[in-house]
């Protein structure tokens, strides 16, 4: 099981354990919320009963006892209406609406009464009260403030859970890639040191050799000149890594040309290499920006394999005023599941290597460029296509 498969199975089974929690939470608090719900109606149901016994008793002491059994026993929102939902008795409303006096406000008060009562209706059955008279009234309620609370606490819970995780991640993932950075800054300036003596002597042994066989060997000695050539290049990438590279417009379908010449003769004759499109300009570095297409173009030929293939660069027009540099080949494909995996650290399907081509890759367009590239498109057994976006 590779690392990937392994970051992925963590991840959903946090997952199945937040929704675990949270499903147990949602549960508990209903438990509870339901308990609640009976003492309210119960609580309800004392307020209709003792509303009853003040309207038929007269006895003023037991009406005493009534009036306080309601006051410290009932403490929910609720009306007393009759057949024909007209309001009786009240309890708990807010008081801002229910002690206006003048007409103006007695109509707002309606209003509002109505709205009350429309609101209970939804929540709970009524409560029905036979009066002695044989007239029935009904008692409508609705949830206190705390069995509201009490209700929705789950959710708060989980959604602040949820920011809280979501926050703890992205600063957890911005100082990892913080020290990321740093590492690859830190070794790509130490390789480019070690480089610079063995290429410097390799230069003073190639210009002794053009001396004793440079009429013999001119082509083959040209070859090994542009080679180190190359590691000077790839030098001076490996030196900017780190610093903001200066980035001006260049003809994109003229770098791509010249830089496939040479990199073409490096690459097995059974890959045949296209390059089509428009002389379009972009703001490049060109040391870096052919790093790209050195990266692209290798992946393309280990996908290609032993196997005669193409690999077409098509350079085009994209939308404000962005390049597309497309990069396609007739490799083994990529299955849709790995388009962003293969642009992780560590992730390669050969046998040797470490891993970091495509991750160096995007490195380079994102955050030099401040471009952007993608797996365009790719199936299996014909092939994938990268996009490189430029700006122009």
């Amino acid at each position: 099981m590779d690392v990937y498969t392994q970051k992925r199975g963590w991840k959903l089974f946090l997952i199945f354990f937040a929704l675990a929690i949270g499903a147990i939470s949602t549960v508990y608090t209903n438990y509870l919320a339901s308990m609640v719900a009976a003492v309210e109606r119960r609580n309800a149901e004392l307020w209709a009963i003792s509303t009853k016994m003040k309207i038929e008793v007269e006895d003023e002491h037991f009406l005493d006892f009534l009036t306080e059994v309601q006051k410290r026993y009932t403490d929910i929102p609720a009306i007393i209406v009759d057949s024909h939902d007209e309001i009786l008795q009240y309890t708990k409303l807010d008081s801002t609406k229910t002690n206006n006096k003048n007409e103006k406000d007695k109509k707002y008060d309606h209003k509002y009464f109505m709205n009350e009562l429309a609101a209970m209706k939804k929540q709970h059955p009524p409560i029905a009260i036979e009066m002695i008279t044989g007239e029935k009234l009904y008692v409508y309620y609705k949830d206190s403030s705390l069995l509201t609370s009490l209700k929705y606490f789950p959710y708060r819970q989980l959604t602040s859970i949820s920011v809280f995780l979501i926050m703890s991640y992205l600063a957890f993932s911005s100082s990892r890639r913080s020290e990321q950075n740093q590492v690859w800054v830190g070794m790509a300036k130490e390789t480019a040191h070690q480089l610079g003596t063995p290429i410097s002597s390799m230069m003073a042994w190639l210009e002794i050799l053009k001396e004793k066989y440079g009429h013999k060997d001119q082509e083959l000695l040209g070859e090994m000149e542009h080679d180190i050539v190359r590691l000077q290049v790839i030098v001076e990438r490996f030196s900017k890594i780190g610093s903001v590279p200066v980035l001006e417009k260049h003809n994109v379908l003229q770098v791509v040309s010249s830089y496939m010449e040479y990199l073409g003769k490096r690459l097995s004759r059974k890959i045949k290499i296209e390059i089509t499109g428009e002389p379009l300009d972009a703001e490049l570095s060109i040391p870096l920006f052919e790093w790209v297409l050195e990266n692209l173009c290798k992946n393309a030929a280990n996908a290609i394999g032993t196997n005669e293939g193409k690999i077409v660069i098509a350079v085009s027009k994209g939308k404000k005023n962005h390049v597309y540099v497309d990069v396609m080949d007739t490799g083994g494909g990529i299955p849709k599941s790995k388009f962003e995996t293969v642009f992780q650290p560590g992730y390669t399907t050969r046998k040797r290597g470490w891993g970091l081509g495509l991750t160096l890759t995007r490195r380079i367009v994102e955050n030099y460029h401040k471009g952007q590239i993608v797996v365009k498109e790719s199936e299996i057994g014909k092939g994938t296509t990268f996009r490189v976006t430029l700006n122009g």
